[in-house]
């Protein structure tokens, strides 16, 4: 890539502008993708901190699951990125979301933590799937971006059919069953 953190391929949107002497305050305006939790569920302690390790290190603008589904930071220098990184997976415990040409950082309903329909664990389904391909998440390898989706029913709450390469829909899996008294 353009612009990136070091070992990664992935997870930082380099933006520069092309008259830097016209525009200097946006001469750089690099995007950070941020992997979001499974059903993206946070503390207000993270929220708190994740703003507070943005303040100082970019514009402020945030978009809290955009398109990608992940936590994108909007507008940083490239000085910026080694520093902000390493204070996001060292005292976040957090890590970058995929970009390029590689896989996006998977995503799911909230499946059985909150949906009374949810016939799979989505939490659980993403989390391994974000596990087994760390590295396809970091380190580009397909000639294009691949995305995997979870819905826990078919409701389809996330959009897996139309919005990934990969969609995981739980369904009812026994005998149909009928209660007659209602």
């Amino acid at each position: 890539g353009i612009v990136g953190v070091l070992g990664y391929g992935g997870g930082v949107i380099g933006r520069y502008c092309d008259r830097p002497d016209l525009f200097p305050a946006v001469a750089h305006f690099h995007t950070v993708r941020v992997n979001q939790p499974a059903s993206k569920y946070y503390t207000t302690d993270i929220l708190r901190k994740l703003c507070d390790l943005w303040d100082p290190r970019g514009s402020g603008l945030t978009n809290m699951h955009g398109s990608t589904g992940d936590i994108v930071l909007l507008g940083t220098t490239t000085d910026h990125l080694e520093p902000l990184f390493y204070e996001l997976t060292h005292e976040l415990e957090m890590d970058l979301g995929g970009s390029g040409s590689n896989m996006r950082t998977p995503e799911s309903c909230l499946g059985m933590s909150r949906c009374e329909w949810s016939c799979i664990n989505t939490q659980d389904i993403i989390y391994d799937i974000t596990q087994e391909f760390q590295d396809a998440l970091h380190r580009p390898m397909f000639p294009y971006k691949f995305k995997f989706k979870a819905s826990g029913c078919s409701m389809d709450c996330v959009a897996a059919i139309a919005r990934s390469d990969c969609s995981i829909i739980g369904t009812w899996r026994d005998d149909i069953r009928i209660d007659q008294r209602s």
